[in-house]
């Protein structure tokens, strides 16, 4: 766990996608723009909409479709502005927050944001615990448990580049889309009855606790932070022309995806509708009960089997970004980064606990309340990302010529007032309701003070952007006043420089880098271990015929560079490479250590590490790092 004073979100992957390239078509280059909407696209369909899609579609048919509909708009409208505050900004919204309200502020933000992201990952445990049950008819509790073990999927994902992460997802997506389609197809639904649920009512307020648990599902908060970030990773011409048309490619981006997030929504309901709604069957809300239901009523095996395909994957590929979302809000917010993968075990403890609460204590059947429970909470929480977001965009100080239309603003301004005032309401049914029980008083009083302090916050981050004067005085530098540089008055070369070679073809390159360090008067040593196991067990006492050529190979290299007029020793080690480099480094006094980058990546790196990491931590002098892609002399990294 760390402090850092980076101030770039997602620093592993920033800028890592160049669309910029000349040498690639036109059409490859707008191309190379999509893929973030993708990643945020997949928490619009994840398993808590499942529940919340199936229990508005046997109860009320096809009259939420509007509802789905709506909050599809809503979310193209607030995820564009997400991306627009990344692009145009390259900060992501926690780092815009932490610069904008006072640290207490921030630090309430942050947790509202935590708990955001522990609700949304509540309906990945139990979504993909349920789809593991009805594929596997294993114990719910089991499949709960289970989930731990996604935790170390985003950490191999993320070792094959941003463009594999996001290839990934984009495959879980199609797998949602087809089972759907293929349901749909069978279920036969009518058109024109379908197109009566896009005609806006509520008709009592079941369907009002419904309807704001799919606003929930379907706009969610981490998103806002996730999707500002996610640009980030595209490298784009940073003029006026580079950033409009990096503006239009993420709508582009946003529109598509989120469309085909709502397209799976509206088929769960839809299939509800259809096959429960139609047939009496008003009482199917949890995802089991459709799963159990959907062979008799579909004539089919099949399509269960799908369906319980479909949401495996939904909550597979939603849990590729909570490591992220939870990323971006920590190091954002509290400018502190930990583990990624302690991270994401952290996260998925917070959601486990509550899941394996409610299964012990009341059992399996009333898990997918606690689904939809999960959204109303997500719903609860949207103001608090919302609002600042809308500050931010609409100001021209930050965001120049690029801050967002009056029209824009408006529409933004009234999404905003009507969510929070669906969730005042439900709020305010459910506190009543609650107060008109024998319940104890203390926590009565305990609820009012909540609900005060949700006000107060509610009105504080409405308010206090518009003061021009408190939000310069509450900017923080991302980086300290540097101290005065203590330079030396003469530069002079080192001494002894030592050079750790492969007998690969990089081996002409990484020397002369490393002669390049130096001068006629600096001795050079040239460096190579035997990595057999015998030579991990025998060490120096070994003389088998690899450590006979190496000797000869080290030899040869030491008389080419002698030749050129350089001091060179070398010395062959024994064993583990990231131990006897830096042994032999530090018995030489060496200055400066160059050595090659080992040439692999992604998986293989995942699974023999990197020697150039632990040598570094063994080691407290310069190591010059040459890649293995350089070829020829004189060719600098």
């Amino acid at each position: 766990m760390n402090r850092h004073h980076s101030d770039i979100s997602l620093s592993e992957v920033h800028q890592s996608v160049d669309t910029t390239q000349v040498n690639k078509p036109k059409w490859r280059r707008i191309l190379s723009f999509f893929g973030p909407a993708y990643l945020v696209s997949v928490g619009y369909m994840d398993p808590g909409n499942w529940a919340t899609d199936l229990a508005g579609g046997s109860q009320f048919g096809y009259s939420l479709l509007w509802v789905l509909l709506m909050s599809n708009l809503m979310a193209l409208l607030l995820q564009s502005l997400s991306a627009r505050l990344g692009i145009v900004r390259h900060k992501d919204l926690a780092q815009a927050n932490r610069e904008a309200y006072p640290r207490g502020v921030n630090f309430i933000l942050y947790l509202l944001a935590e708990i955001a992201i522990a609700a949304t990952d509540l309906a990945e445990v139990l979504g993909m615990a349920i789809g593991l049950q009805l594929l596997t008819g294993m114990p719910l509790i089991y499949g709960v448990l289970i989930t731990v073990l996604d935790t170390f999927l985003l950490m191999l994902l993320q070792r094959f580049g941003m463009r594999k992460l996001e290839a990934f997802v984009i495959g879980l997506i199609f797998i949602i889309g087809m089972s759907f389609l293929v349901q749909i197809l069978i279920a036969a639904p009518d058109p024109r009855e379908m197109a009566t649920g896009f005609v806006p009512r509520l008709q009592n307020d079941a369907a009002l606790y419904i309807a704001i648990g799919i606003i929930g599902a379907t706009v969610m908060p981490h998103n806002l932070y996730l999707h500002s970030a996610l640009v980030q990773t595209r490298k784009f011409k940073n003029t006026e022309e580079g950033i409009r048309k990096a503006l239009k490619y993420n709508f582009w981006d946003s529109a598509i995806a989120l469309n085909m997030a709502f397209l799976v929504n509206a088929a769960i309901l839809v299939l509800a509708a259809t096959i429960f709604f139609k047939t009496g069957r008003t009482d199917v809300a949890e995802i089991r009960q459709a799963y159990e239901l959907l062979p008799s009523h579909l004539g089919s095996d099949f399509a269960s089997k799908l369906f319980a395909i479909a949401l495996i994957a939904a909550g597979q590929s939603s849990t590729v970004t909570g490591t992220l979302a939870g990323q971006i809000i920590m190091e954002g917010y509290l400018k502190l980064r930990i583990n990624p993968l302690m991270r994401r075990l952290l996260t998925r403890l917070i959601a486990i606990v509550p899941a394996v609460l409610v299964i012990g204590l009341y059992g399996e059947n009333e898990v997918d309340q606690l689904l939809i429970f999960s959204q109303v909470v997500l719903s609860m929480q949207l103001g608090f990302a919302i609002i600042p977001l809308i500050h931010f965009v609409s100001d021209r100080s930050s965001m120049g010529i690029f801050a967002i239309k009056p029209l824009t603003k408006l529409f933004a301004w009234i999404i905003t007032a009507v969510l929070i005032y669906l969730n005042g309401r439900m709020v305010a049914d459910a506190v009543t309701g609650y107060f008109a029980t024998t319940a104890s008083w203390s926590w009565k009083v305990l609820i009012i003070l909540a609900g005060v302090g949700v006000l107060v916050l509610l009105g504080y981050t409405i308010l206090y952007p518009f003061s021009k004067k408190r939000l310069k005085t509450s900017f923080s530098p991302v980086h300290p006043e540097p101290a005065p540089l203590d330079l030396p008055e003469g530069i002079n070369n080192y001494p002894t420089i030592a050079i750790a070679v492969d007998f690969g073809k990089s081996d002409s390159a990484l020397i002369t880098q490393a002669l390049q360090q130096g001068n006629n008067q600096t001795k050079f040593v040239l460096i190579h271990v035997v990595e057999s196991v015998a030579a991990r067990f025998i060490n120096r006492e070994i003389k088998d015929e690899e450590s006979k050529t190496d000797k000869a190979y080290l030899d040869g290299y030491a008389k080419q560079i002698r030749q050129k007029g350089h001091k060179v020793v070398w010395e062959l080690g024994y064993g583990i490479p990231s131990r006897e480099i830096p042994k032999i480094v530090i018995s030489h006094q060496a200055g400066l250590l160059v050595m090659g980058a080992h040439g692999h990546k992604g998986l293989k790196d995942f699974i023999y590490g990197s020697t150039i990491n632990n040598v570094r931590h063994r080691l407290k002098i310069p190591i010059l790092i040459v890649s293995s892609e350089i070829s020829g002399a004189g060719k600098r990294q």
